[in-house]
Parts: structure tokens; sequence; C-alpha cells
């Protein structure tokens, strides 16, 4: 009787595949089996970081069972298909109600003025084109120039708003981050404004420091300016973290359409709104601030179908989680994981700020990140840099970010702790322990880094002493 190996282990490890480079260049002429090649693709994501132990970024690395067998039964659903899946874009309106509602909309309608984005990058986007369009037509109507426009924001901005200003052309004027000003500076923001302004873009939730601006100063210091000049200048605001947390954790706060001028926000529901990526979220205050130049209709799919966006297809995956978590968390649940969130974030923080060699950038924690750098006074003796460490933390399995700061105090180098759901209290001892653990090594050192080397010498190029 000939040997059948079809379910034996060595199917896969005995093969003549495994014993072979993975294709890198063109498409292999012969078919694998599948079992060999899912092998092979899920060895070539082992040896990273496991996603809860990725303190670097934001997005979701965690939802239950139900929510992930909810995305997974959907994978193959495209979202813009209203025709094949009326019930997804019934689903998708109720979520941009529901946000919309979160954030105090006054609009009195059945259905809310939202799209949805892959991510809140394609939010943000669409609320600058929004921006820029309605300001176009103000600017026509009115016989004047619109070749000239400006947005301003502070100079702690997400990528994407560099992206959108150099892709639509929009002059980008961003307002320097101090010591004095760890947030926008409301006074110098406005200084910035002309006639050619196309809207101002406050964070809540800075990627680079974890605070919000003060979008309520602004909106009073806007209108005064507004009423001033007779322009019309709005907000939109870039809520990608904190539009999921101020909801919960600050609901008394006014940042949102409870504001005048803040015309529209987006979001990222694949953050703190807890559902894998990608996933994004852009509110209006109402249908009079969405251009009717952003919306497309094509009829290929078998029927009439509107849509605002810079995507067509994208996965209906994200929205059923989205509307699941609504549905299963309710206000309550949602405010139980932020709490606990912000809970851990405050434990590192009280405990990596009184490290003696290290500083919190800011005493106050307003959402569940933070950010830190290197004490002036133990730095001027050290041998090493937050780059090292982010290097030592790695091996040992947790990807903690270094960074150098945005322009006018790029000479600050700081590491960042982001907190999110799946990061509890006992992981928050051991990476603390791993911190301190690493900060022991290091300090055993007899010679400099090349990173501390590399950073004074860059610094005695520019004539000063390197700090942090």
């Amino acid at each position: 009787m000939k040997f059948n190996r079809k379910n034996e282990s060595s199917d896969i490890f005995g093969s003549d595949a495994m014993r072979k480079p993975a294709p890198k260049e063109f498409i292999p002429k012969h078919r694998t089996p599948a079992e060999t090649a899912y092998q092979m693709v899920k060895d070539e994501t082992f040896p990273q970081t496991q996603p809860r132990l990725n303190l670097a970024t934001f997005v979701t690395t965690y939802m239950d069972d139900y929510g992930t067998r909810l995305m997974n039964e959907a994978v193959g659903i495209n979202y813009i298909d209203e025709t094949e899946y009326p019930r997804v874009a019934v689903m998708c309106g109720r979520c941009i109600n529901m946000v919309a509602n979160m954030w105090n909309s006054p609009e009195q309608s059945e259905w809310k003025t939202g799209a949805v984005g892959i991510g809140s990058s394609e939010a943000c986007m669409l609320g600058g084109v929004a921006a820029w369009l309605r300001w176009r037509e103000r600017r026509k109507a009115e016989g004047k120039a619109y070749d000239k426009p400006n947005l301003v924001m502070s100079s702690a901005y997400q990528v994407v708003w560099e992206k959108f200003c150099q892709l639509w052309q929009i002059e980008m004027r961003t307002v320097p981050l101090t010591q004095d000003h760890p947030t926008l500076n409301i006074e110098e923001a406005i200084r910035m404004c002309d006639e050619n302004t196309i809207c101002i873009v406050p964070i809540e939730g800075v990627t680079w420091t974890g605070l919000n601006d003060d979008v309520e100063a602004l909106d009073a210091a806007l209108d005064a300016y507004n009423k001033k000049t007779g322009y019309d200048i709005p907000i939109h605001v870039d809520a990608a973290s904190g539009g999921f947390i101020l909801p919960f954790l600050n609901p008394g706060k006014k940042w949102d359409f409870r504001l005048k001028w803040v015309c529209s926000i987006s979001t990222s529901g694949h953050k703190y709104g807890l559902v894998y990526p990608g996933l994004g979220w852009i509110i209006w205050r109402d249908k009079n601030y969405l251009p009717k130049d952003m919306s497309f209709s094509v009829n290929y799919l078998g029927a009439s179908i509107t849509q605002v966006g810079l995507n067509f297809s994208r996965p209906a995956a994200q929205i059923l989680a989205q509307y699941y978590n609504f549905i299963h968390l309710g206000m309550e649940g949602y405010r139980d994981i932020h709490e606990n969130s912000m809970d851990v974030a405050a434990y590192c923080h009280k405990e990596i700020g009184s490290m003696p060699c290290f500083r919190n950038y800011s005493g106050r924690l307003e959402n569940p990140l933070f950010v830190w750098y290197m004490d002036e006074e133990y730095d001027k003796t050290a041998k090493w840099t937050l780059f090292d460490l982010q290097d030592s933390l790695m091996q040992k399995g947790w990807m903690v970010p270094a960074y150098t700061m945005p322009k006018d105090i790029e000479d600050m180098v700081v590491m960042r702790i982001v907190v999110r759901q799946g990061m509890s209290r006992d992981m928050a001892d051991m990476l603390v322990q791993d911190i301190k653990d690493s900060v022991a090594e290091l300090e055993k050192l007899q010679y400099p880094t090349p990173t501390r080397i590399a950073a004074e010498k860059e610094s005695s190029q520019k004539g000063k002493v390197y700090t942090h």
C-alpha cells in the first residue's frame, strides 16, 4: 500500500516551494498549493511586532469575535454597489446620522449630510475640497480672483493636509508650535488669515503630542475677525482621534457643531471608533456646506448611484463593523473602553514622567496618548538617545516611536505611546518595566552610540549644545 502524505505537516515544510526564495519580481509560472502559499505569506509577517504591542499606531488592533466575524463575512461586499447591497447603504446612512448627532449636528433632516471615507485622510481631503470649492464659488460670485487660496493650521498637522495643499495648489500657512504654545496659537492663526483663506483647521488629538487645539476659543476669535473684515472664513475640525474621545469623556466641552463657525468635522472610525482599518467619516453642518460639484452619479451598476468621495469601490466590512459597535457598545460601552484607555495612559504618563532621565512634554492628558523627552541635565552626559531606546524596546516586541518634533522645534526628540483598546494595566506594567530595564542597560555603555554621536555632530554644526 502506497503511503499517503496528504495530511502530513511535511507536505508544506517538506515541499519544493519551501526550499526556494519567495517570488520578488515576477508572478510564478506554476501554481503553489493554497496551504503552502498561505504559510509562506504568514511566515513573512511572523517576525514583526504583534499589533497590540505596536504603540506607535493609532489604528484599532483589537476587535471582539463578533465584530471580526462580521468583517470577515462582508469581505466580498463592495459598499458602492447599492443596487446589490441596499441594506449596507442604509447602515452607512445610520452611522452618519449617529456620528453627526454625537457631534451635535443642527441639521433638521432624516439623513444628515456626511460621507464615509477610507480613513480620516480621505475625510480630511473631502473637508478641504468642500471648503475650497465654497470659497471659489463665493469669489466668482463677487467677481474677485480665486487663484491664490490658502489654509491655516498648526505645524503639527497630519501629512494628509500637506498632500491636500500640494494636490489642489493651496498655500499652506502653518502656525509654529513653541514651548509657550504647545497647541494652535489662536492669535497667530487669525493673523495669518486674509480674504483668500478657505478655512482654519484645528486638531482634536494632535498626532505629534496627543493634545487638543482650543476650538471654542478659535471660534470666538474667528467670529470677531469675520465681523470686522466681512470675510466668511469657516472652521474644519480634524478630529481623527478626538472625535471619538471627547463625546464620551468630555461631553460638555464645546468643539463641535455647537460652535458657530464649525462647518465640517472629520474623524477616523478605525482609530477610537474601534474598527479595524480603514474607515473614516466626515460630517458637514448641513447640506448647504457640501458643494454640488462633489457629488458624482453613475448608472452602470444597475441603478443611478450618487456618491461623495475620492474613492469609489471600497469594502463594506468596516461600515458593518462600525454599525455593530454602535449597537453593541452604545454610549456606555464606548465610555468604559475609552476611560480604561485614559486610565492606562495616565498610569504610563505618571510612571515614565517620574523617571529621572525623562520629562513629559505636557503635564495634562487630553487623549490616551502622550509624548516625553530626555531630561536636559541628564541628557548632557548620556551616551544614548531616544532612538536607541526605541531599538531596545523593539527587541522586546514593543514599537514605541522616537521622532523629531515639527518645524521650529525640530531639535526636540520625543517618544510617544498611543493607548488603545486591547492595552491592559498588566501590559502597561510590562512596558514600564521594559523601559526601565532598557534604560539600565543603556546607562552601562562606556562609549556613545552612533545616534548620540550623530546628534552631537549635527548640534555642533548648528552652533549649539545638543539638549534633547
